[in-house]
């Protein structure tokens, strides 16, 4: 899977989780502050992540994902193969 299906993906979980518009959705969007998402959101974002594309996220590594850009290129590097 490509870098810009995986966003797209991942835009389109944020548009519905957080009700944005998906074309709003930036790499540079941060998901705290540009969200507004609690400690909740942000885990249940993980837990959909990790249904979506197959893969665990540890907890550690889910602390350091802070854009969305992060959030797809962790998703690149991790993706089941």
């Amino acid at each position: 899977m490509t870098k810009e299906e995986i966003f797209n993906k991942i835009a389109a979980i944020i548009a519905d989780r957080f009700e944005v518009e998906q074309s709003t959705v930036t790499n540079e969007m941060n998901l705290q502050t540009d969200l507004d998402a609690d400690s909740i959101d942000f885990v249940e974002f993980v837990l959909e992540l990790e249904d979506t594309f197959g893969s665990e996220i540890s907890d550690e590594d889910a602390e350091k994902l802070n854009t969305v850009g992060e959030v797809v290129d962790y998703v690149a590097e991790h993706q089941a193969k």
